[in-house]
């Protein structure tokens, strides 16, 4: 089965993240902002690149390395036209983390915003057991109705993610990480217009503390 994410437009995605009624890509830019400012760390992996957003917030002096993983080549082709001034300091790489989780290079942060979703807590186990980092920042999306992509009128361009969609619960997500070594040390909330909220939980290795 070709992963769904291979199919979807870059426009179509972004231009339905970022509708007043949904509001998911400007609250995630936000928050990715704290997410690369907040701990002491010099390189970090972001899984889920997409078309980079929130690579604005880079500081090039923090930084010597910055990954950026994606199951979709053209949504890479893409972050990398956006952010020339990156170039030398941003290594994009075409992986399925699925299946290819071996091939991840280490870093001190793993960044991995409404990626869990479509992997499963164990498939994310094995990525993070590869990289080996410090600290994990993670964003999921908590639902308070069924619908988990909302109305729009490229609604029906994610008809195919229902069959790698995973609901992500907090709870689970902090007990499958301490399963290997991570502990929840920061939780921010941040409410989207539609009922839905965004939750970024950042972890911190149990054995590098």
């Amino acid at each position: 089965m070709k992963n769904p994410w291979i199919e979807i437009p870059l426009a179509d995605y972004e231009n339905h993240m970022k509708l007043d009624s949904v509001m998911q890509l400007q609250a995630m830019n936000e928050m990715m902002k704290g997410q690369f400012n907040t701990y002491s760390i010099s390189s970090v992996i972001i899984f889920g690149l997409a078309g980079g957003n929130g690579l604005e917030h880079i500081q090039k002096d923090k930084f010597i390395k910055v990954y950026g993983i994606d199951i979709n080549s053209s949504y890479l082709q893409s972050a990398i036209q956006r952010y020339p001034h990156l170039d030398g300091l941003l290594e994009c790489m075409c992986i399925n983390l699925i299946d290819e989780a071996d091939k991840l290079p280490k870093a001190d942060m793993v960044i991995a915003n409404l990626l869990i979703e479509y992997i499963g807590y164990q498939c994310f186990q094995n990525a993070i057991r590869q990289v080996h980092p410090k600290y994990v920042s993670c964003i999921i999306q908590i639902n308070m109705e069924e619908n988990w992509v909302s109305d729009s009128p490229y609604l029906h361009v994610f008809d195919g993610l229902e069959q790698i969609h995973h609901q992500i619960k907090e709870q689970t997500l902090e007990k499958v990480m301490h399963e290997i070594d991570y502990h929840a040390i920061r939780t921010l909330a941040h409410k989207l217009p539609n009922g839905k909220k965004l939750v970024q939980i950042d972890f911190i290795s149990s054995l590098e503390e």
